[in-house]
């Protein structure tokens, strides 16, 4: 059986713990083709965008050894240092953020880094906060296009940027290959209860735009950490759109939670998505 899609897994679905090489060893076990890489707006995570030589080289290592690869970066730094933060300093991080990110895509051959779609989180947006996102975004995408790295955005889980067809606004202003809409399955079906336009219908406003989706399970109201079959999420539904409209890599998205089997949760999860990606192709 010859599958025409890639199915990556969400490294915080791992224990943090794990070496660069236990992560990718657990993800090809339970039978992912890759990982996506988490830098979040925890110091930790963000100092991830200076690492050293040495430590580039021990991932480049794992890979080799694997067969592995890193294959895109979820990059949610932004949500502490967005690109219309009304404090300039956090908005002159913000670029800083994103160069370094796009520095150790291309360093590391990872081809996609997923954005954020926030012109602020822990601030009030303003029309001031929605003119420098936009200043700050076509920024962004001419340091994507330098080094070669796709950008697309997450739908979220706030009114600014809860759609594909919200993304697809910043996508035409722009009006650039390097950036695109990374949707969530899951932001986008509790989208649909409030808006009243199905998943189906969101996902065609990016008809050619779309680079990749994360497989995400929700309820009305609840965005996270929700076990896979136990939400509202029209998994089928979202795979064969996405799969009309040519996408053919996607993320499974879920949390590790203390104390649970996290194995035998990986598996599942990809058995689980892979039913769904198989049955768009016809297999």
């Amino acid at each position: 059986m010859t599958r025409d899609y890639q199915l990556g897994l969400y490294e915080k679905a791992m224990p943090s713990t794990l070496t660069w090489r236990e992560k990718l060893e657990a993800a090809k076990a339970a039978g992912f083709d890759y990982v996506e890489m988490s830098i979040d707006e925890t110091d930790a995570k963000l100092a991830r965008l200076t690492m050293g030589e040495a430590e580039k080289e021990e991932i480049r290592s794992a890979i080799q050894a694997t067969g592995i690869p890193f294959g895109s970066i979820c990059l949610s730094g932004h949500r502490k240092y967005p690109f219309g933060d009304p404090d300039p300093e956090k908005q002159a991080r913000s670029m800083e953020i994103m160069e370094g990110a796009v520095k150790l895509a291309a360093e590391l051959g990872i081809r996609t880094i997923q954005l954020a779609g926030y012109d602020v989180y822990y601030d009030e947006g303003t029309e001031k906060t929605r003119e420098d996102f936009a200043r700050n975004l076509k920024r962004a995408t001419l340091l994507a296009a330098r080094g070669g790295v796709q950008l697309g955005f997450e739908t979220m889980e706030t009114p600014f940027m809860d759609t594909v067809e919200k993304a697809m606004h910043y996508v035409e202003q722009v009006q650039s290959p390097y950036l695109g809409v990374y949707p969530d399955s899951g932001n986008l079906t509790n989208a649909s209860l409030l808006y009243g336009k199905s998943v189906e219908e969101d996902l065609e406003t990016g008809r050619g735009h779309i680079v990749a989706v994360h497989l995400k399970e929700t309820v009305p109201g609840k965005y996270r950490e929700i076990p896979f079959g136990t939400g509202h999420v029209d998994f089928a539904t979202v795979a064969k759109k996405a799969w009309a409209l040519g996408v053919r890599r996607f993320v499974g998205e879920f949390w590790y939670l203390e104390g649970q089997d996290w194995k035998k949760e990986l598996a599942f999860a990809n058995d689980f998505l892979r039913r769904y990606l198989d049955g768009a192709q016809g297999l």
